[in-house]
């Protein structure tokens, strides 16, 4: 298939803590081959497991498991929210920071979190969903951040390299930032994009917000971007 040694080779535990033969042939097969592994699970907040903090739980045992069962290199988590299907809620977020502190201070493990935003690409909301994501992932000690499924990851076509970009600048301004800090900033940040739940911006496609021969971004996409790095500025972190 071209793929390399060295490219990640992804496969998914299944809900909750359970696996199956066709996990562990792949994994065995990966092993032979020499192969980096990275296992992925998205523990549900609100379902198999209960509340946050069962599901804080069932994310620090998925995320040892990959690793002590399945010796896989990196851990991709991603917990997401049973009503929303997101992972950039205040719940799911706050399940993702208390795993990742919890690993991070009493392990070497390599994690990764995913990001699933409820708005789509060309909006506010959906930019600020991506920085709140990856300033909580930053500052709980995560070392790969794996995004952006605008939309959920449920509509065709919806999704761009803005996303990725406002994940990656978001890292990077949060880079060193007390956890205390950050937790200020992301209240202010979640504040403003989950009043618009039940009235989910337009998104526009991504052929309709970049400029598909030359792949870049419209002048729109850009402003749109520009006028998120404001509002997250006003909340408290500067790029």
């Amino acid at each position: 298939m071209g793929m390399k040694h060295s490219d990640l080779h992804e496969c998914s535990q299944l809900n909750e803590l359970k696996m199956d033969m066709s996990i562990l042939n792949m994994i065995s097969a990966w092993h032979l081959s020499g192969d980096s592994i990275l296992v992925e699970q998205m523990p549900i907040v609100g379902g198999y497991s209960g509340g946050l903090e069962e599901a804080a739980i069932c994310d620090v045992a998925s995320s040892i498991a990959s690793f002590a069962l399945l010796n896989a290199d990196i851990h991709l988590g991603g917990p997401i929210h049973i009503r929303w299907g997101t992972t950039t809620n205040r719940q799911s977020l706050q399940v993702a920071a208390a795993t990742a502190m919890a690993l991070d201070t009493n392990t070497d493990l390599l994690l990764a979190n995913q990001y699933y935003t409820l708005a789509g690409p060309c909006t506010e909301m959906n930019l600020l969903e991506t920085a709140a994501q990856a300033i909580c992932d930053t500052a709980c000690g995560r070392e790969l951040l794996s995004g952006v499924a605008s939309s959920k990851g449920v509509r065709m076509d919806m999704v761009s390299g803005m996303e990725a970009r406002m994940m990656g600048e978001a890292s990077m301004a949060a880079c060193g930032i007390d956890v205390h800090d950050a937790n200020q900033i992301l209240d202010r940040i979640i504040s403003w994009y989950e009043k618009y739940y039940f009235d989910i911006p337009e998104p526009k496609r991504f052929q309709d917000c970049y400029n598909v021969d030359e792949i870049t971004p419209t002048e729109e996409y850009m402003s749109v971007y520009d006028s998120s790095l404001d509002i997250l500025s006003n909340c408290g972190i500067d790029f």
